[in-house]
C-alpha cells in the first residue's frame, strides 16, 4: 500500500479558537449561551422516539412564533435562502406567473429563483427604501394573475419595514398565493401570519432568534397546501420536495419574541440623528427596527469606517447590499442583542470612527 501523500494540515493538530466579537450588522447575530449549551446535547438517531417528541415540540414552537394553526408547519434545514427555494419550487410550476415585489435584494433573488424554474416573471419597483401601497400591489394582481406573490416584511438590503394589513386578502381576491419573507423581522416586529392571511411564511434561525445559522422555519396555509399537492409536475428539487420534508423535520431552539426591537430602534435612531446623521429610510413606519439603514456620511469611505470600528472595537457594522451598496451603513440589533447598552456601545463606535477616519474635503 502506498504511502499518505497528503499529510495532515497542521491548523487541524490544534483546538480551534474562535474570537468574541459584537455581532451588530445585518445578520448572524450573537448566540446567547443558553442556546449555545443546547446545541452540546447528545446526537440521537433521527428515527427514536425521542425525536419525534422534539420535532412535534419545535412545530409548535413554530406555530407559537408565526401566530399560525397550519398543520404543514416544519423547520427546513438550510438558510432563509434554503426556505425561499422551498416555497417557490413546491408552488409554482413552469409556465406559471409570479409576482414579486422588487424594493431591495430579497425580491430581486425571489424573483430570479422563480425565473430559474420556467415561471413567467413579473415585478413591481419601488426606489431603495421605498415601499408599496395596496392600490399599487392590487393592480398589479389584476394586471398579471399571478398564482404567487411574493414580499419581503423586513427588507434588510434597504431597512424597510413593509406594511402587511390587506395583502394577503388582495391576494386571495385574485386567487393567488401570499408569500412573505421575514428573515429579518421574525421576532422583531409584529406579524401574524392566520389573522394576516399569508399563506407561507418562513424565517431563518440566525438574526433575531439568536440562534446558529442553517435552519429555516416556514409555514404553508391550507390553500397552499392544496396548489402543491395537485401539482402537474414534481418540484425541481429532491431535496425541498414538500412531500419529503414533512416527514424530515429538523430541531430549532425556539426564543421568545423581541418586540422591545421597537423602543431600542427608535433610541437608536435619536441617537444617529443627535450626531448628525441621516437615515436612509424617510417614513418613520416603514424602518425596519432589527436593522437600521444610515446614509453613508458624506465625505467617508464606508468601508474604512466598517474596518475602524472592527479593528479599534471588535463590532461588527456592514455597508449596503444589493441596490443599497455604497449608499448606507447597516446596523443589527436583533433579539439578544437588542438592548441601549448596546446602543450606545454603536453610537460611541461610530462617533470614534467619524472622529479618525479619513473625510475628504470634497
Amino acid at each position: 500500500m502506498s504511502s499518505v501523500s497528503v499529510p495532515p494540515p497542521k491548523c487541524l493538530q490544534k483546538p480551534l479558537s474562535v474570537p468574541h466579537r459584537h455581532m451588530f450588522g445585518p445578520g448572524p447575530s450573537n448566540v446567547p449561551p443558553r442556546i449555545l449549551e443546547a446545541g452540546a446535547n447528545p446526537v440521537i438517531g433521527h428515527m427514536h422516539p425521542e425525536i419525534f417528541e422534539i420535532m412535534s415540540d419545535i412545530k409548535s414552537g413554530v406555530q407559537y412564533m408565526f401566530q399560525t394553526q397550519n398543520s404543514m408547519t416544519l423547520a427546513v434545514s438550510g438558510t432563509g435562502h434554503t426556505a425561499m427555494e422551498c416555497a417557490i419550487f413546491n408552488t409554482v410550476e413552469p409556465g406559471e406567473n409570479v409576482l414579486t415585489a422588487v424594493n431591495g435584494i430579497w425580491g430581486e433573488r425571489a424573483a430570479e429563483m422563480a425565473e430559474r424554474i420556467g415561471a413567467r416573471i413579473n415585478t413591481i419597483v419601488a426606489p431603495p427604501g421605498g415601499f408599496f401601497t395596496n392600490v399599487e400591489i392590487e393592480q398589479a394582481l389584476s394586471k398579471y394573475r399571478p398564482v404567487l406573490f411574493f414580499l419581503a416584511h423586513g427588507e434588510s438590503s434597504t431597512g424597510v419595514l413593509h406594511p402587511l394589513d390587506g395583502i394577503g386578502q388582495l391576494c386571495h381576491k385574485y386567487n393567488c398565493l401570499f408569500l412573505v419573507d421575514s428573515v429579518a423581522s421574525m421576532g422583531g416586529a409584529p406579524l401574524y401570519m392566520d389573522q394576516q392571511g399569508i399563506d407561507i411564511l418562513y424565517t431563518g434561525s440566525q438574526k433575531v432568534l439568536n440562534a446558529p445559522p442553517g435552519t429555516a422555519p416556514i409555514s404553508f396555509s391550507e390553500r397552499a397546501c392544496q396548489k402543491i399537492f395537485n401539482r402537474r409536475t414534481k418540484p425541481v428539487s429532491f431535496f425541498l420536495d414538500l412531500s419529503c420534508l414533512v416527514s424530515c423535520r429538523q430541531e430549532l431552539i425556539i426564543t421568545s419574541h423581541h418586540y422591545i426591537s421597537n423602543s431600542v430602534a427608535e433610541y437608536f435612531h435619536a441617537g444617529l440623528e443627535s450626531m448628525g446623521l441621516k437615515l436612509f429610510v424617510k417614513e418613520k413606519k416603514a424602518r425596519l427596527p432589527t436593522v437600521t439603514t444610515i446614509v453613508a456620511p458624506h465625505g467617508y469611505d464606508w468601508k474604512e469606517i466598517t474596518t475602524y470600528i472592527m479593528k479599534t472595537h471588535n463590532l461588527e457594522i456592514s455597508g449596503g447590499l444589493g441596490p443599497s451598496v455604497g449608499m448606507v451603513l447597516r446596523v443589527g440589533l436583533m433579539g439578544c442583542n437588542s438592548s441601549k447598552a448596546n446602543v450606545d456601545m454603536v453610537l460611541a463606535a461610530l462617533k470614534d470612527a467619524l472622529k479618525h477616519c479619513h473625510k475628504s474635503k470634497v
